[in-house]
């Protein structure tokens, strides 16, 4: 036989398998960064288009805060913040925003409009974060908005104290958890109004509320769950108050924390969490005081331990100040931060790496979902 006519159905073969590897789905990369029980969320479409959901820590976390969200930019090899979600305005979540814009450059900036606290803390900040915009396109998000990310569905479902209206696609079944839930009559505040979106990759969902309160979960989610349900869902409110209305019926089957060695993750909230029907991974950015060991997720899920030296971590969980008292502030964590990373493909497979140790988990595309 001739060693051509060998030769060629192995080139052939070749060439399938290089046009194959070619045509491999690209993946959603979400980077959810440590700064230190604040909030920044960086998302890579595979486009290469970037959102940027807050901006971490003001004051002396914010030199420390840009640079761990440019590790992360680095490491995604984004040249450029395509558009950046201010949730609120609330230090730990626009802080570090005036560092950050002189180390990479933002194109689109969108928020819920006027602050509505201001102080001598926070005005500066919002006086350099309309200088920022007024250079660049800026949108302020209503409920029902979409935000235009090549490859994504990228919806606003509250902002500025209101919520999505009409349900999602294939959403808007009864939401048998909010039977028991009273809302609190307090005055509303930036938390109320945080821009909160719902992400959809093919068939992987994600869900990204800022600090949304209990309230407005309340309208959001009663009496009919409006979102549907989520694969992934990065948790609201660092952790802190974790409501069945709104875990539950969105049935997640993993949920990323972003909270603080003393923020986030008090036991209430984790019993929540360790009780949803569907969840079957917790991951939180740091250990927390406030849950110990007996209200913990395994190290493996953890990725940055404790800002001090211990000589053991504590069983008991801290009791939290009393309610109008500050905790102490932690002590500054400034050596090495450690993210998660989440590749999401779209089939509804996901994967959640932690950077500290290298432990990965893919939670594979479920054959049917239920809202």
């Amino acid at each position: 036989m001739n060693r051509t006519m060998l030769l060629l159905p192995i080139l052939g073969l070749s060439a399938l398998l290089a046009v194959a590897q070619s045509k491999a789905p690209k993946s959603l990369d979400i980077y959810v960064i440590d700064v230190e029980g604040g909030n920044a969320v960086l998302f890579v479409a595979p486009s290469g288009e970037s959102m940027l959901v807050d901006t971490g820590n003001g004051g002396d976390g914010a030199v420390r805060d840009a640079g761990r969200i440019m590790a992360a930019v680095k490491d995604a090899s984004v040249k450029q913040i395509d558009h950046l979600i201010i949730t609120h305005y609330h230090n730990d979540h626009i802080g570090g925003l005036s560092e950050l814009a002189t180390r990479v450059s933002i194109k689109e900036f969108i928020d819920h409009g006027a602050n509505t606290q201001p102080g001598p803390n926070i005005d500066p900040v919002l006086q350099r974060y309309s200088e920022l915009y007024s250079h660049a396109k800026h949108m302020i998000a209503k409920p029902g908005d979409k935000i235009a990310i090549a490859g994504l569905d990228w919806r606003i479902v509250a902002s500025d104290g209101e919520v999505l209206k009409t349900p999602l696609p294939g959403a808007g079944a009864p939401n048998p958890y909010c039977a028991n839930f009273k809302p609190a009559d307090v005055p509303q505040t930036e938390d109320d109004h945080s821009v909160g979106s719902f992400v959809t990759f093919g068939k992987f969902r994600t869900i990204i509320l800022g600090d949304l309160t209990l309230n407005r979960q309340y309208d959001l989610m009663c009496p009919n769950n409006r979102l549907g349900s989520v694969d992934l869902d990065l948790l609201a409110r660092h952790g802190n108050l974790n409501s069945d209305l709104l875990v539950y019926p969105l049935h997640p089957r993993a949920a990323i924390m972003n909270n603080g060695t003393r923020k986030g993750a008090p036991p209430e909230a984790m019993k929540v969490l360790f009780s949803s029907p569907a969840l079957l991974d917790i991951w939180q950015m740091h250990f927390s005081l406030l849950s110990g060991q007996e209200y913990t997720v395994p190290g493996m899920f953890i990725a940055n331990s404790f800002d001090e030296p211990l000589i053991a971590m504590p069983v008991a969980p801290t009791a939290p100040p009393p309610q109008g008292q500050q905790a102490p502030s932690a002590p500054q964590h400034n050596g090495t931060a450690y993210y998660f990373k989440v590749s999401a493909l779209p089939d509804g497979t996901f994967t959640v790496t932690n950077s500290r140790n290298g432990f990965s988990k893919t939670y594979k595309a479920e054959r049917t979902r239920t809202d």
